[in-house]
């Protein structure tokens, strides 16, 4: 039997993503094989198609960082796992596909009663907020926050998890997103027309406590001069890198934008003023700690099922739909996360 997933064929804009039509995968030793109910579409997704994230594979690859699906078929020596459990993953690749077969250590069991899409939105989304907010930053109730790109996936997550730990928050977004900033709980900056750095002078302090940057290059060094003294920027994304390189073909340069986000880490604490720069990876702590990754997840899962936490979904895509998917997200503004769901008809799982 066949099934579909998507390739990039080579490093560049949308146009760069196909559907690929081919057999079924087979699980090997150690292996699930899943059916693929909803990916995320996400930032790395679109930095990696264009060659410029540090975990870009060689070509040709099918991207997709996060998936919910169901257990189609267990590889050899595979135990505690049925046929037709939902679980949840963060493979980094692979994604977007009908089937995908991971290694039994990679899947995060689902509680029964989740939707599909909200749930793919905490693997990568909100993982990587919870574990900025109390990894990295360790938080404390009522220090001042700002975040960038907070209507976004990441963003949203992080102003539902802050609110939660009792943080003051300001978001900069564009003007479509400034709604949804207030109703999560965010004082919204409109980046086009407002200066964040001049907003955080009204502060105790003259600046925010942490600010969390999905931006990197130089604009890490503005988020910074928005710190108070001790502040903390927390540095997780290469955004602009995508920016500049967005619509040109091109090939695979992995450490693109590194040699910057660097030197803005180290200049920060040799300078004066205690205002430093941290780094956050979720691929690189979830390799260092994978029991953290798990954990975190689950009591992101918890969360959800309790609707303390209610993730914000832009659009729902059918996977073959990928290319416009990556449109609409390279556009900027969304606010929300995309989510690739499947198209296949329901086995009579637990799937809801």
């Amino acid at each position: 039997m066949k099934h579909k997933r998507v390739i990039v064929t080579r490093y560049g804009g949308p146009e760069t993503l196909h559907v690929l039509e081919e057999e079924y995968p087979e699980p090997k030793e150690g292996e699930v094989r899943v059916r693929v109910l909803a990916a995320g579409v996400s930032l790395p997704d679109l930095l990696m198609r264009e060659g410029v994230h540090p975990e870009t594979p060689r070509l040709s690859f099918t991207p997709g960082w996060d998936l919910v699906g169901i257990v189609d078929r267990l590889g050899k020596g595979v135990s505690g796992l049925e046929p037709g459990r939902r679980v949840a993953a963060m493979p980094i690749t692979g994604g977007y596909s009908e089937f995908i077969c991971l290694p039994q250590s990679e899947l995060v069991p689902l509680p029964a009663g989740l939707d599909s899409a909200e749930a793919v939105c905490l693997v990568l989304n909100y993982v990587t907020a919870y574990q900025m907010l109390h990894r990295a930053a360790k938080v404390r109730a009522g220090q001042h926050v700002l975040i960038h790109g907070a209507a976004g996936g990441v963003g949203s997550a992080l102003l539902q998890l802050g609110r939660i730990a009792g943080l003051e928050m300001s978001g900069t977004c564009s003007t479509r997103g400034l709604s949804a900033v207030s109703h999560l709980g965010g004082v919204p900056i409109d980046y086009e027309h407002q200066d964040f750095v001049q907003e955080s002078r009204g502060l105790p302090g003259r600046g925010f406590d942490i600010v969390f940057d999905s931006i990197g290059g130089t604009h890490l060094w503005h988020s910074r001069t928005a710190l108070r003294p001790g502040g903390t920027v927390i540095a997780f994304g290469l955004t602009s890198s995508l920016r500049r390189a967005s619509g040109r073909s091109g090939g695979r340069r992995p450490l693109h934008g590194l040699a910057l986000y660097g030197l803005c880490i180290a200049a920060s604490w040799l300078l004066p003023g205690r205002r430093r720069v941290v780094p956050y990876s979720i691929q690189w702590l979830k390799r260092k700690n994978p029991n953290w990754f798990r954990r975190d997840l689950t009591i992101l899962f918890n969360l959800l099922h309790e609707r303390k936490i209610d993730p914000l979904i832009a659009q729902r895509f059918p996977l073959a739909e990928a290319r416009r998917a990556h449109e609409l997200l390279g556009q900027g503004g969304v606010v929300g996360k995309i989510v690739p769901v499947s198209s296949r008809p329901s086995a009579g799982s637990e799937e809801s």
